[in-house]
């Protein structure tokens, strides 16, 4: 809260474990995103199908906010885990490991990345509960909590933003909806959600990219990126992996 009341809009680079999270803090960002597309291919090697526990995701957001206090995280929860007491474990075990924000998503289990095909989501009504339960467990503590809804590749925008406004009454601060097609589909988003709007940058995703400040202009809060690092990542090892594999050394390429 403190951070967009200071900026207007903030942007949050993803991280995938504590290395990343020290670069994220050396260059200087205040807020990050611990993605859940991110630590399932670094820490499993799998994609985003729904395989990471609560357990490990919450050991790896500790990881990450003990290697970078000065960071604010909010952590990817996917759907909390199961109902709505799963949901309250996963705020009260994300709070003791230093998140500053939780992400909870409507689709249903097992989920799927938000930019893949095949997705499904819950009733409306069941996530609000949720959404609800979280609320009442984190209770005094600063926890910035975020609903997310998936209804947009599912069931068209309309219902989409209905859920986002739903979640919101059941006590969401912040309202993601996930994998918007075009600008015009970021402006109805920002004009007609309520509360903190987030939008989601995936690189070859299907949101165009935009600066926050263009997003400041649709009305939006939180810009995150939470796939850069692992993309650049693999990228990086794929390049400088091949070079030793084809040359047997790294002398020639010292300044990659």
């Amino acid at each position: 809260h403190k951070l967009i009341e200071e900026e207007g809009t903030v942007l949050l680079p993803g991280v995938h474990d504590a290395l990343a999270a020290c670069v994220v803090q050396k260059v200087g960002f205040k807020a990050g995103f611990v993605s859940g597309f991110g630590v399932s291919a670094s820490h499993l090697g799998k994609p985003d199908f729904g395989l990471l526990t609560t357990a490990e995701m919450t050991e790896v957001a500790r990881r990450v906010c003990s290697a970078s206090p000065k960071v604010a995280y909010i952590v990817d929860a996917d759907t909390g885990g199961g109902g709505p007491l799963n949901v309250q474990r996963v705020v009260k075990d994300l709070i003791k490991a230093g998140a500053s924000g939780i992400f909870l998503e409507d689709q249903l289990w097992p989920k799927k990345c938000g930019h893949m095909q095949g997705k499904q989501v819950v009733p409306a009504e069941e996530h609000a509960a949720k959404i609800a339960a979280a609320r009442d467990a984190i209770g005094d503590a600063d926890l910035f909590l975020v609903a997310r809804t998936d209804a947009r590749s599912v069931n068209g925008l309309n219902d989409a933003i209905a859920r986002a406004n739903m979640y919101y009454e059941a006590g969401a601060d912040g309202l993601f909806v996930e994998a918007p097609a075009n600008d015009e589909e970021l402006k109805k988003i920002g004009q007609e959600v309520k509360g903190f709007k987030i939008a989601n940058m995936i690189e070859g995703g299907k949101t165009p990219l935009h600066t926050p400040a263009e997003f400041k202009e649709m009305g939006f809060s939180l810009v995150k990126h939470p796939l850069t690092s692992v993309f650049t990542t693999a990228h990086a090892l794929l390049d400088i992996m091949n070079i030793l594999k084809n040359k047997g050394t790294t002398r020639e390429d010292l300044d990659k």
